[in-house]
C-alpha cells in the first residue's frame, strides 16, 4: 500500500472521526488508528454528559454550538446538572452563576431547600447550589459510530492497527510509515492522537507543544435504594467529585487528575477509595458494592484550551488536540471549526483565534 491522500488523520477517536466526517467528500481522507477498534481509549471511557459550563467559559462556545446538532440528531437525553457547595463555598456558587449567566447559559441559583428537592439524601452542610436544567446525557457510542459511518460513506478510509512510527516531509506533503511497514502519502498530516499527540509530533519532526495526559478514575456503584433516573448530574464547586445515575446505580468520579504517560489507563486503588470517601461525605446513601471501575486519560495543552490549527513552523502539519474532558460534548462544533481551517472556508460559529497553536510559538 502506497496510496496518496489529501489528508491523513492520526487517531480514530471522537476527534479524528468527527473531523474525518466533516472533511470527507471535500478531500480524500484516511484515518490511521493505532488500536484494533476506534475510540478504545478516551472516547470509550467518557462520563457521557453535555453541560455548557463544563470546561469553563472559553470552552462554552464550542459546547453551546454543538448542542443543536446533538439534540436534533437524537444523541442527547435530558439530565440536568447540579453544582453544589458548602457554606464556605457560597462565593464559588455565586461566581459560577454570574459567569455563565453572562454567557446566556441557563443557570438557576438554589438554596438548601432547592437542593433537597433534587438530592433528598444530601448531608447537612451542603447549602448552596446552581442548577443547569439544559444538561443532557450523550450517547457517546452512537455519536462516534455516526461519525465513522458518515466518513466512510463519503469515501474516507479508516485503517485500524495502523500506528504511526515516522512521518517524513517531502515536496508533496508527507510520507507516513506505519508499524506494519506500510507507507502512506498525504498532503496534510492531522494530529488527532489524543494522549499521544506530542509523540506523533516528534515522530514527524514537529516541535511538541507540551500536552499533558491526566488520568481520570470512574467507578460504578450499586446503592440502596437504587438511584432514580431523574437524579441530575451532581458536581462539586471545588472539583472534588461528580456523580450521575446509571441503570439504578451511580457513576462516580473523584475528579482526579494524575499525570500519566500515554497508556491504556487503569484505576488505582487509592483513587477508588478516595471517590467513595468523598461520596459518603456528600450523600447519606448506603453503598452496596462497587460493580465496575475504569480510568481514562484526558489530555490538556498548557493553558487547558484545545488546539486547532496549522503548526506555525510547518504549514502541512495540523493540530486537532487537547480536548481534555470536554472533547465529546464539543465534537460537532470543533469538527466544523477544524474542517473550515483545513479547507480555508469561512465559518462564523466560533472564533478560532483562541485555539490556534500560534499561541505557543
Amino acid at each position: 500500500m502506497n496510496e496518496k491522500y489529501d489528508i491523513a488523520i492520526v487517531g480514530g477517536g471522537m476527534a479524528g472521526a468527527s473531523l474525518a466526517a466533516e472533511l470527507a467528500g471535500e478531500a480524500s481522507i484516511i484515518v490511521l488508528e493505532a488500536e484494533e477498534r476506534p475510540g478504545y481509549h478516551a472516547t470509550g471511557r467518557s462520563a457521557a454528559f453535555w453541560t455548557e459550563s463544563y470546561g469553563g467559559p472559553m470552552v462554552q462556545p464550542l459546547t453551546t454550538a454543538s448542542g443543536p446538532f446533538l439534540r436534533e440528531a437524537g444523541f442527547l437525553s435530558p439530565r440536568g446538572a447540579l453544582t453544589i457547595g458548602r457554606e464556605r463555598d457560597e462565593h464559588l456558587i455565586d461566581d459560577f452563576v454570574a459567569r455563565f449567566s453572562a454567557l446566556d447559559v441557563t443557570v438557576e441559583r438554589l438554596s438548601r431547600e432547592g437542593l433537597e428537592r433534587h438530592l433528598p439524601r444530601l448531608r447537612q452542610g451542603w447549602s448552596h447550589g446552581a442548577l443547569e436544567p439544559n444538561c443532557c446525557d450523550i450517547d457517546v457510542a452512537a455519536l462516534h459510530q455516526h461519525y465513522l459511518s458518515h466518513a466512510r460513506k463519503r469515501g474516507a478510509q479508516v485503517r485500524l492497527r495502523s500506528r504511526l512510527m515516522a512521518a517524513q516531509p517531502d515536496r508533496a506533503g508527507w510520507l507516513v510509515e506505519l508499524e506494519d511497514g506500510v507507507q502512506v502519502r498525504c498532503g496534510i498530516l492531522v494530529n488527532a492522537a489524543g494522549a499521544w499527540v506530542d509523540s506523533v509530533a516528534q515522530a514527524a519532526g514537529v516541535r511538541p507543544i507540551g500536552f499533558e495526559p491526566l488520568r481520570r478514575t470512574m467507578v460504578q456503584l450499586a446503592v440502596s435504594p437504587p438511584a432514580s433516573e431523574t437524579l441530575p448530574l451532581v458536581l462539586d464547586a471545588n472539583e472534588q467529585f461528580y456523580f450521575k445515575p446509571e441503570a439504578g446505580g451511580l457513576w462516580l468520579s473523584p475528579h482526579d487528575e494524575t499525570p500519566s504517560a500515554p497508556c491504556d489507563a487503569t484505576p488505582e486503588e487509592i483513587d477508588l477509595a478516595l471517590a467513595i470517601d468523598r461520596f459518603e461525605g456528600v450523600m447519606d446513601w448506603p453503598i452496596d458494592r462497587l460493580t465496575h471501575r475504569w480510568a481514562g486519560l484526558r489530555t490538556f495543552a498548557p493553558d487547558r484550551l484545545p488546539v486547532y490549527g496549522f503548526d506555525p513552523r510547518n504549514s502541512r502539519f495540523f493540530w486537532f488536540a487537547g480536548q481534555g474532558g470536554f472533547g465529546i460534548q464539543t465534537a460537532p462544533a470543533a469538527a466544523r471549526l477544524g474542517a473550515s481551517l483545513l479547507l480555508a472556508k469561512d465559518q462564523r460559529e466560533v472564533d478560532p483565534h483562541l485555539f490556534l497553536p500560534q499561541r505557543f510559538a
